[in-house]
């Protein structure tokens, strides 16, 4: 039994349309749009603006978006034709599966692990401490032991997940209702800090513009970025290379695009609504993160903007605190959607796995009214309060954005494959110029994996090996593709 066997499109399809494991069709663009929008307009916005300003290219991290919104749209271009050409829950799980093989799908939907149900885990314990900062403008203060970041039990994150898991089981289309409500609030606070913002914009703190750059001290043994390690690279801030070092950072406000893929089952014209819904989302925030650096950086000098919560502190340093509380109520709203769809999206590649017998085959029951995958939703949400409750995840967040990078470096590469050796497919989006774009996009990704420090990457590895324990063990001899008479592509 070939480990590199593969799934055909075509059954991925039939899969996707029959009896107890089928998913409900109920979603259109725009619910995927605001999806998009929902996971991707986190902390990002409010807290990584601050910081790639002050630490890395000035107030041209405005540019710094743009780089990396020109990274991510690349992958977006790569993931848009495979949502429309195979629309069917799993995302970069199931390309893999229909392009490279069975093994290397398992790598990459394990691999989504650490993107998705660890992200959601690190982003429920941030909600906690937004949540803790907003309660303390009201008199209020939270046992340090209970939440924050310093919690021996955070239960303010673990409650979040639990009652985000319940409105994920109850429906898809319920849930997108619930997102869309969440993501209105904190758009309009988005929208009003950038309107409010403009006018205390001074044009002499936009002076210069992107400020003389100077090498700095690399961070040494295994916290030192792999690129130094490798090819000796000095890193440098500010000047034009501080604009491609702040997009290294910036990127990691875009993780979650790739969600949108994963509802593709639940979509009801998925060839169409899919490329919609990940280009526009993506599309969107860019813009949106654009004109927050630029206000952001034109109210306070780039030497003086805080890292850790720049918008509401340039507010108060402008004699504005009111609108540093109307920030803390954005946030929370717009962590609470990160975690939902990020768990929304896990559920959702588990599923595909437990459906082809990788993991248990009785994880990916529908239930019979909601239509949504209930059991292994419920089993996410614990594992997910459970890690947000009671570990410390600051150290290993990190992992979240490796595992995303390799996510899309494998996506990139299957839509060339997929090109290749089934050129007859119907598409109905196509990436441009491929192969150029595709391989523009892997070049991109691997770059932004090399600014990981070699911790990342050793931890990453364990991960991996982890998995590949996990499939050898249990699901290469179970697969549906290799106890089924189907025919089997070999590559």
């Amino acid at each position: 039994m070939s480990v590199f066997r593969t799934k055909t499109v075509e059954q991925s399809i039939r899969d996707a349309e029959g009896g107890e494991h089928r998913l409900k069709r109920s979603l259109n663009a725009l619910d995927l749009t605001v999806f998009g929008i929902g996971v991707i307009v986190g902390t990002g916005i409010f807290v990584l603006t601050g910081v790639a300003a002050r630490n890395t290219a000035g107030p041209a991290v405005a540019l710094s978006f743009v780089v990396a919104g020109i990274a991510c749209g690349l992958a977006a271009l790569c993931y848009a034709e495979f949502a429309s050409t195979v629309p069917v829950a799993g995302s970069a799980y199931t390309f893999a599966y229909a392009t490279i093989g069975e093994l290397p799908a398992w790598i990459i939907g394990w691999d989504l692990m650490l993107e998705m149900a660890l992200g959601a885990a690190v982003v429920a314990s941030g909600w906690s401490g937004y949540l803790t900062s907003l309660l303390k403008n009201f008199g209020i203060d939270l046992p340090a032991s209970l939440a924050g970041d310093t919690a021996v039990v955070n239960v303010p994150a673990a409650l979040i997940v639990l009652a985000l898991t319940a409105v994920l089981v109850a429906g898809i289309k319920l849930s997108a209702r619930f997102n869309a409500t969440m993501v209105a609030i904190k758009m309009a606070v988005v929208l009003l800090v950038i309107v409010a913002g403009l006018f205390y914009v001074k044009g002499a703190n936009y002076q210069p513009f992107v400020p003389p750059s100077h090498e700095v001290d690399g961070r040494g043994g295994l916290a030192a970025p792999l690129i130094q390690v490798l090819f000796g690279v000095q890193p440098v801030v500010f000047g034009v290379f501080g604009i491609f070092t702040g997009a290294a950072l910036v990127f990691f406000a875009y993780i979650g695009f790739d969600v949108v893929a994963t509802a593709a089952e639940e979509t009801r014209r998925p060839q169409r609504d899919l490329p919609i819904g990940i280009i526009v989302s993506l599309a969107v925030c860019t813009i949106l993160y654009v004109a927050v650096s630029l206000v952001v950086v034109g109210m306070q000098h780039y030497s003086s903007l805080s890292v850790s919560a720049p918008l509401a502190d340039a507010f108060r340093a402008v004699g504005a605190p009111w609108l540093a509380t109307l920030i803390s109520v954005g946030g929370i709203a717009g962590l609470t959607t990160v975690v939902m769809i990020l768990m929304l999206g896990q559920s959702r590649v588990l599923f595909a796995m437990c459906r082809d017998n990788l993991l248990p085959r009785t994880l990916a029951r529908v239930h019979p009214r909601f239509r949504t995958p209930y059991r292994i939703t419920i089993v996410i949400g614990v594992m997910t309060a459970i890690l947000a409750a009671f570990i410390p995840l600051a150290a290993i967040a990190e992992l979240v954005n490796i595992g995303t990078l390799f996510a899309f470096v494998v996506v990139s590469i299957a839509v060339i494959i997929l090109r290749r050796t089934r050129p007859e497919l119907p598409r109905a989006f196509r990436t441009p110029w491929v192969p150029v774009v595709p391989v523009m996009s892997v070049l991109a990704c691997v770059y932004l994996m090399l600014n990981l420090p070699v911790e990342t990457w050793l931890r990453f590895l364990v991960w991996m090996v982890i998995g590949a324990g996990v499939y050898f063990g249990y699901g290469r001899r179970r697969s549906r593709v290799s106890v089924t008479e189907e025919p089997v592509l070999e590559n």
